[in-house]
């Protein structure tokens, strides 16, 4: 039985004051929802990819654990971040993937393609990182409204709930997020 969502954000603020046992309690709950988003990410990947879900999970509790005092906000601000960190991962795989593929330029995919990944999966995710570092340039909310719902897998009530903001302004900014990654992936196709 999972542990009520109130628990799981005082354990973050907890850690947060310096509570490193809190973290070490959060780990064995939080796994199953981390392990579903990295099921997730993985799911469509080259079947010779190295990473599987459980390494990419280790991978971003490293991270996790590296971090100074992280300022957690509650247990979907964690998910974002575990979310994003698990994206970061598996763009650094795709990018030594396509570089070690000379000439290796991927052609460019919409964000509903996202989810529908082919051999061209690590260029398609290179390119698609690309857009949202320049949408983060831009305007960083919408990239992490982006981040939290397609890639973190948050509702748009937990993603409102993160970033505080209401759900409206989520849906809002989502779909201007997506028509603007829409027309960079597809600005120069090749």
């Amino acid at each position: 039985m999972p542990a009520p969502s109130n628990d799981i954000t005082q354990m973050l603020l907890d850690w947060r004051k310096g509570d490193k046992s809190a973290f070490d309690q959060l780990v064995p709950i939080v796994y199953h929802e981390l392990r579903k988003i990295a099921h997730a990410y993985l799911q469509g990947e080259r079947p010779e990819h190295t990473l599987r879900p459980t390494a990419l999970i280790h991978e971003a509790y490293l991270r996790l654990v590296d971090q100074n005092l992280p300022q957690w906000q509650n247990r979907s601000h964690f998910y974002g971040v575990a979310a994003q960190m698990m994206r970061q991962i598996l763009v650094e795989h795709a990018r030594a993937h396509v570089a070690a593929k000379r000439g290796g330029g991927g052609k460019k995919l919409s964000l509903d393609d996202v989810t529908i990944f082919s051999q061209q999966r690590a260029s398609d995710l290179v390119a698609l990182d690309d857009a949202l570092v320049a949408l983060a340039a831009l305007d960083a909310r919408k990239c992490r409204v982006i981040e939290m719902r397609f890639f973190g897998g948050l509702s748009v009530e937990e993603t409102a709930e993160a970033l505080g903001i209401s759900i409206a302004t989520v849906g809002r900014e989502a779909r201007m997020a997506q028509a603007w990654l829409h027309r960079e992936l597809n600005q120069n196709p090749g």
